[in-house]
């Protein structure tokens, strides 16, 4: 096991709050947003469900960050070369206990959300709700987690675009329907670049600690590709509403977003940004996801 470097004078509720990560949390929310828009267009909008879907979004999201901090720690994925925000585990702030501990409240307290949406929703939410808990674990954690073979890239795209979307929309609307999946791709491609970038900003760190992720595969030029065609894909999407499932012409609302995004996109592209640099692109990528998230869920609420 690797040694934590001397712990900085920071208070405990400094330390929980940067391993729980609040700047990723927008990014769980999104996909509920857009579910619980879709649902109410559709008139099957159910307070309660969407208020739970949230709260489990959220709680996933907070044990995933938790779960990430302490798996790469043991694996020596957090050196201190690494350029990304402070690391608790790493730099001494929390105990591997007490990050277990975090991982075991987080994770209970989404089981028990999931009781209720389970009783709404039926039994497969409990298998949905079983594969979230083990996707945000096995991201980093056991014996071959698959964010170490070029496989975060995937998942992060299925749990929180297509199960994410759909799972709020069915436990709101109970059936999962063509127009819950188009407006799931969006979504989930750009939480998808949200890691991408930040993996292309650990792309030298995670090459030296042996973290095969998909942008050490691909190398600094297919990482920046990958997150351009992310993008492409995220905002042709709506089309694939508005052609294939009836919705009006107000899902390209999120269309207003583009300036947004080719600004990021600049700065992932740019030859001279690597490292450091990149955190910003990576804080603008989950603001770009979160506001194009608003945007289609309006659209969607517009008829």
């Amino acid at each position: 096991m690797p040694a934590a470097t001397q712990p900085p004078s920071i208070s405990r509720t400094r330390a929980w709050l940067l391993a729980i990560r609040p700047k990723t949390l927008p990014a769980a929310l999104a996909p509920v947003l857009v579910g619980t828009a879709l649902a109410f267009a559709d008139r099957a909008f159910a307070p309660g469900p969407a208020l739970a879907a949230a709260l489990a979004a959220l709680l996933l999201q907070m044990g995933s960050n938790i779960a990430n901090d302490y798996f790469d720690f043991l694996k020596g994925a957090d050196t201190p070369e690494r350029t990304g925000p402070t690391r608790v585990a790493a730099s001494g702030l929390l105990s591997l206990q007490e990050l277990r501990w975090g991982m075991v409240v987080s994770f209970g307290l989404a089981a028990l959300v999931g009781l209720y949406l389970i009783a709404v929703g039926g039994w497969p939410i409990l298998a949905v709700g079983v594969a979230a808990i083990l996707a945000a674990v096995l991201y980093t954690g056991g014996p071959l987690p698959y964010g170490y073979v070029g496989l975060g890239d995937l998942f992060v795209f299925l749990f929180f675009g297509l199960v994410a979307v759909t799972g709020t929309y069915y436990v709101q609307a109970g059936q999962v329907t063509r127009g819950s999946l188009l407006a799931a791709l969006p979504v989930g491609l750009l939480v998808t670049a949200i890691l991408v970038v930040n993996n292309l900003r650990d792309i030298d760190s995670d090459r030296r600690a042996g973290k095969r992720t998909l942008a050490v595969l691909l190398g600094r030029g297919g990482a920046r590709a990958e997150y351009l065609l992310l993008l492409a894909g995220a905002y042709l999407s709506p089309l694939l509403l508005l052609a294939l499932d009836g919705r009006s012409p107000w899902v390209l609302l999120p269309w207003l977003t583009l300036p947004l995004a080719w600004k990021w996109a600049r700065l992932v592209l740019d030859d001279a940004r690597y490292g450091p640099p990149l955190n910003q692109a990576l804080a603008g990528t989950a603001q770009l996801a979160l506001a194009f998230s608003l945007f289609l869920a309006a659209g969607l609420l517009v008829k």
